[in-house]
Order: structure tokens, then sequence, then C-alpha cells
């Protein structure tokens, strides 16, 4: 999936699911450091450090394999 960034650039979102920890991360545009902030019901959001924007999030005990079968995002099950 890609959505439109800054500058109509392309940017990939990434969605990686942590099978042992039970956590969905998804990061708009490539991971990379960033500031968390818990936002309620086992979400964490990401913001760039410098500017504050979003860059992704995360849900907490997140643990629906099959679900992640039919996204139509690049999946990474580490």
């Amino acid at each position: 999936m890609v959505r439109r960034g800054k500058n109509s650039m392309e940017q990939k979102i990434t969605v990686v699911w942590d099978k042992e920890g039970n956590t969905l991360d998804v990061w708009f545009g490539k991971p990379r450091e960033a500031i968390c902030e818990e936002v309620g019901d086992e979400v964490i959001i990401k913001k760039d450090k410098t500017t504050g924007e979003l860059v992704g999030f995360e849900k907490l005990n997140y643990n629906q394999e099959k679900d992640l079968r039919n996204l139509p995002v690049e999946v990474i099950v580490q």
C-alpha cells in the first residue's frame, strides 16, 4: 500500500507483526527513531523527533494472525 505524503512523494506503509510479542507495528515511510505516546486502548502513536509528524503507530496485544493474510500491504513477521 502506498500513500502520498508531503511534496506528493510516494511512501510505503510497512506493517510488522511481532508474533512472539503480540504487537502490530505500522510505519508510514521508513521506520525511524520516534517519540512514542500511548493514546489509549493499547495503541501507541509514533512521532518524528524533529517535526512532530505522525510516522507510525503500534497496537499492543495484537494476535490476529488470520487477519494479516488478506491485508494489501507488505507484512513482516518476526
